[in-house]
């Protein structure tokens, strides 16, 4: 309202009066002639004495109202709650952002829990796998598991050849195909059938298994000898140092 800021304008102009008078004493005072060290040690002792009385006056008083106009008393409540209510504000986002984060730390606790007693069930299964197995006797046991391996072995050997077998059928087909892919008209016939390169490979790794001790191969015509050159080239395969007609197979496995 506009009369109470007047009334509260007359006040502050009032006060201000007052401090202006109070300055201007002490104005005054300060262009007396200069006292004597004792009479400054004196004053100085009196001044601090009243500054003294202020302060503990200061301490023990109420505050005072500035104003008994109830217009001015409303407007200072509002400014004060509204304060209030920006402190309250504040401190609801704070702890809104702190039970968030706690919110998202019980996840994970919950989740970190989740796994552990996944961990334990899996842990408890396999020492009821670990204890049924026992209780077999343990000759049994070892043979079912060479048994098992003994298959696994032979399914990766049949996969290994059949997957060389397609491989070398595509790449290294015999010099017949080549030829009646390129000349349907040529009837011209090779003297002697031809060994698939997957046959010499076979023979070879089957010589070097079964007998390391005499791992040779014989040839004859049926080897065809550009894929006997290339073998030998690329180091796949080696000659009797005293037959040429003997091959066998680089051992890689040593």
């Amino acid at each position: 309202p506009v009369d109470a800021k007047e009334e509260l304008l007359e006040e502050c102009e009032s006060i201000w009066k007052q401090i202006e008078e109070s300055q201007s004493k002490l104005m005054l005072l300060g262009t007396d002639t200069p006292l004597q060290p004792d009479a400054k040690i004196s004053l100085l002792m009196l001044q601090w004495k009243a500054l003294a009385v202020d302060y503990h006056q200061w301490q023990v008083r109420n505050p005072e109202i500035i104003s008994a106009n109830p217009d001015v008393l409303l407007e200072l409540g509002k400014e004060a709650l509204q304060k209030v209510e920006n402190d309250l504000e504040k401190v609801l986002l704070t702890v809104r952002s702190k039970n968030k984060k706690l919110e998202e730390d019980l996840k994970r606790e919950q989740q970190w829990c989740e796994e552990q007693e996944q961990m334990l069930d899996t842990l408890n299964k396999t020492e009821e796998e670990t204890k049924t197995q026992d209780k077999q006797p343990s000759t049994e046991r070892e043979f079912d598991e060479l048994k098992n391996k003994i298959m696994t072995l032979k399914t990766y050997k049949k996969e290994l050849l059949s997957a060389l077998g397609e491989f070398l059928d595509e790449h290294f087909p015999l010099p017949e195909k080549s030829e009646n892919t390129k000349n349907k008209n040529s009837s011209a016939e090779p003297a002697m059938e031809l060994i698939p390169m997957q046959e010499v490979l076979e023979m070879l790794i089957n010589k070097l298994v079964t007998t390391p001790h005499e791992p040779y191969v014989t040839i004859n015509e049926s080897f065809w000898p550009p894929y006997i050159e290339l073998l030998l080239r690329c180091g796949m395969v080696l000659r009797h140092p005293e037959d040429p007609k003997r091959l066998r197979l680089e051992a890689f496995h040593k």
